[in-house]
């Protein structure tokens, strides 16, 4: 069952068409993986489903509502998130402040948010056990500045996960970090994704990472939409793996 469809959808930044007529499918339940090599449209696509960027033309369905010219905030509301391949934290907060900074505001309390901070037990209790979650309760005092890069992406990816979408786009969870670090942090990310029924779409360069945590990826190319299918599908697709990943698909059995 879709969960959001584009169709037709174009955005043009003068002679650059950054998305040029793409329809684009994420299916309810799954970790869909986007790829492709820089410039191929990627982040302009999911700039356009958050809200960031309004299209040239097409549109969006979400749950089957039209949000083709919904805000940010609008689509927040309505079960879109994401995290950012830049961290998006604030750096002076500590790891529990940021977390239930989230938890406020989609509960729609920041303007009573120094009155509440301190007595409001429930979203104390939510924003531990959301750190719990994503292994960061012993960072909970930690200023966001002090923590690791990986420490870090699961935080920005916890406070995307405290909006409680229904939609997650993460943007490039490990790059940054070391070689050690990823598979924990993608191992975090997809058990508390498939734990919570909610929906993900991961955009990553990491060929393996790919490989192993999605259910389906979509590769895009100069705008447009190369490829799409399963993991295996893919890496024995000639046209991406010369395209994108620079080898014949023989050659990487």
């Amino acid at each position: 069952m879709s969960l959001l469809q584009t169709r037709q959808l174009r955005k043009s930044f003068g002679d650059n068409h950054a998305v040029n007529g793409v329809d684009f499918t994420v299916n309810q339940g799954e970790v869909l993986a986007l790829i492709g090599s820089n410039g191929a449209g990627k982040t302009t696509l999911v700039n356009l489903i958050s809200g960031l960027f309004p299209p040239t033309s097409g549109t969006i369905h979400f749950e089957g509502a039209d949000v083709t010219h919904q805000s940010v905030h609008q689509r927040i509301e309505g079960g879109i998130a994401r995290s950012f391949q830049l961290v998006n934290l604030f750096d002076q907060l500590s790891a529990f402040d940021n977390v239930s900074l989230a938890v406020f505001s989609r509960q729609k309390k920041t303007r009573q948010l120094l009155a509440l901070a301190d007595r409001d037990r429930a979203v104390a209790d939510e924003a531990m056990d959301l750190l719990r979650e994503f292994g960061l309760v012993a960072k909970a005092p930690m200023l966001a500045a002090a923590l690791s890069q990986g420490e870090r992406k699961l935080l920005d990816v916890a406070v995307a996960y405290a909006l409680r979408p229904r939609l997650l786009f993460l943007d490039e969870p490990t790059s940054g970090v070391s070689t050690r670090e990823k598979a924990p942090i993608m191992d975090i990310v997809t058990s508390i994704v498939r734990s919570g029924k909610i929906t993900a779409v991961v955009i990553e360069h990491d060929m393996d990472v790919v490989f192993k945590y999605s259910d389906r990826i979509v590769a895009m190319h100069e705008g447009t939409i190369l490829a799409e299918g399963t993991p295996d599908e893919i890496r024995r697709n000639e046209q991406v793996t010369i395209t994108l990943l620079g080898t014949p698909a023989d050659a990487r059995d």
